[in-house]
Formats: C-alpha cells, structure tokens, sequence
C-alpha cells in the first residue's frame, strides 16, 4: 500500500499495490482527462510525478512512444493510465489539467 498525494490539491489517499493512477485517481473521485480510457493512445492522463517514481511500475514501451508526442513532457512525466502503484513508497504527483473526467 502506497499514499498518493495529488498536488496542486494536496489530497492524499492510499492505493493499493497494482492500481494505476489513473485508477486511483477516479476511485477518489478526482477529475482527470482520459479520453482513450486508458489505453495509452490519447496523452490526455499526462501528469508529473513529483516524488516516489521508484514506487511506480517502468514505463513501457506505448507510454514512452505516446509521451513522445507530447508538448511539455519532461523526465517527471507519466500517463497516469499506465502508471502502476507498486507499493513500495509515498507518490506525489501533480495534475496538469482538471477536466470533467471524459
């Protein structure tokens, strides 16, 4: 189990091992974009991991090539639907966009 703070909002919740953050995040009802319902096809779940990348699952190969297509990606960036909870440390990740959730 793992704590996900989520910045700029400062909520914090816990998240079990194997949840994506995308998961994660909508189970605590935080609004994120993800128009490709996690399928690493749109970018639109694009956040920053600010603290704990180590407590995250590797970024595979789709997320990197989506990541790559991305304006303003940086080494801190993520798709929150392909990010996997590891359960090893505390995550702090920031939002870029606050959408309805579509």
């Amino acid at each position: 189990m793992s704590t996900l703070t989520v910045m700029p909002s400062g909520q914090s919740f816990d998240v079990a091992e194997g949840t994506t953050l995308l998961a994660a995040l909508l189970g605590a009802e935080i609004a994120i974009p993800h128009k490709c319902e996690g399928n690493a096809k749109c970018g639109s779940c694009h956040i920053y991991v600010q603290e704990g990348r180590k407590g995250l699952s590797k970024i595979a190969r789709e997320e990197n090539e989506r990541l790559d297509t991305i304006v303003g990606i940086g080494s801190k960036s993520r798709l929150a639907c392909q990010a996997k909870v590891l359960g090893t440390e505390n995550i702090k990740i920031e939002l870029l966009s606050f959408g309805s959730g579509v």
